[in-house]
């Protein structure tokens, strides 16, 4: 049993006392290892408020107040990620802040219970939508209107696939479902650089947009939804927060946050908003050049992510990736980085930079 009075400080001691291994994240911003890491700013306001406690529905509707006002939206409002917004936001689309309906749910009777999604941007996080108890419908863009006529509730629109063969862009898509009085939902979960795409979605007709914090270093149980003032409304009643004080037993009470997650993520943005962010890309492509110097063996850098500088270390590994990304991931210390194509690909941006020399010692071990 933990004895509280003797916790450790930092933090390889405190994994080694939960008999967990501290793990140099060389594959980027997941969920599985935790998000990212919240800068230290932001890091000691969390600490700070976990000492004192507020009114969970003042702070959220103060701290979305503060994110409109940030981004230059109508609306917005604090949520646990962008999955959770997507069930929060179908679900708000459907009851409309109705009581009776947000308790009633995932009954779906009385109420439109059709999410319509394009066939080609059938995605994983689309089951989200189906927790409220919605059901999916597809759609090709030819058929699109016509399934607007049905008993639809709202449209689900994932940002990143825009673009895609067989699929209309959001202006198109919301041009026409506006035009039956249907909404539209946008997952932009990690669609937060360049900052300015932001707030574009709503000037594209979305009515909802979500984004997850960890990618923009908040934390990873924080995100944010923008959008009409009416439907963010409808997201504030179907949330956490009124299951124990308002007048039903409202759908959204799984959904539930803590203080620091509202501020964390709150704060994290604002900094997100104000860095420099050609600094901290030059930051990446001179570490990965020094890296790939030192290792030899045909390192080079690379592009990983959907941002436009390389910020990525790549060690072509002749076909043995899987093998060296198990041997690293098993090792000590155990370093997690993306086996692909023959190639073993560290992505910089989530490896501390005094972790560099273990990074480098690890994977000559490996080679060897």
């Amino acid at each position: 049993m933990l004895n509280s009075r003797a916790i450790p400080a930092g933090a390889a001691e405190v994994y080694d006392r939960l008999g967990v291994r501290p793990v140099i994240n060389a594959a980027g911003i997941y969920t599985d290892f935790g998000g990212s890491v919240l800068p230290p700013a932001v890091r000691d306001a969390v600490h700070a408020v976990n000492g004192t406690f507020a009114s969970m529905t003042e702070l959220l509707d103060r701290s979305g107040e503060l994110l409109a006002e940030l981004l230059g939206v109508e609306a917005a409002r604090v949520i646990p990620g962008a999955a959770a917004g997507i069930a929060l936001s179908v679900g708000a689309c459907m009851t409309r802040s109705d009581g009776r309906l947000m308790e009633q749910l995932p009954d779906t009777a009385g109420m439109r219970r059709g999410v319509l999604i394009q066939r080609n941007h059938r995605y994983k996080y689309d089951r989200c939508a189906r927790m409220t108890g919605a059901t999916l419908v597809e759609c090709d863009p030819d058929g699109m209107d016509e399934a607007l006529g049905g008993d639809i509730a709202c449209v689900l629109y994932p940002a990143h696939l825009e673009g895609r063969d067989g699929t209309l862009s959001l202006a198109d898509t919301a041009e026409r479902a506006h035009a039956h009085g249907v909404p539209v939902v946008v997952d932009a979960a990690y669609m937060s650089y360049p900052t300015e795409l932001i707030a574009t979605y709503g000037a594209q007709g979305a009515d909802l947009t979500m984004f997850s914090a960890k990618y923009f270093w908040g934390p990873n149980a924080g995100g944010f939804v923008y959008g009409t003032p009416e439907l963010i409304a409808a997201v504030a009643q179907i949330d956490f927060t009124r299951f124990e004080s308002g007048p039903h037993l409202i759908f959204g009470r799984v959904f539930k946050m803590d203080r620091s997650a509202v501020v964390g993520t709150v704060l994290a943005l604002e900094e997100w908003l104000s860095l420099d962010h050609a600094a901290r890309w030059s930051s990446y492509r001179a570490r990965g050049e020094r890296l790939a110097s030192e290792l030899g063996h045909g390192a080079s850098l690379a592009q990983f992510t959907l941002d436009e500088s390389p910020n990525s270390l790549v060690v072509d590994v002749g076909g043995r990736e899987e093998e060296l990304a198990r041997a690293l991931m098993e090792g000590s210390p155990s370093i997690v980085s993306i086996p692909m194509e023959g190639k073993l690909v560290f992505c910089l941006e989530t490896v501390a930079e005094e972790d560099d020399e273990s990074l480098l010692e690890r994977i000559r071990s490996v080679l060897a």
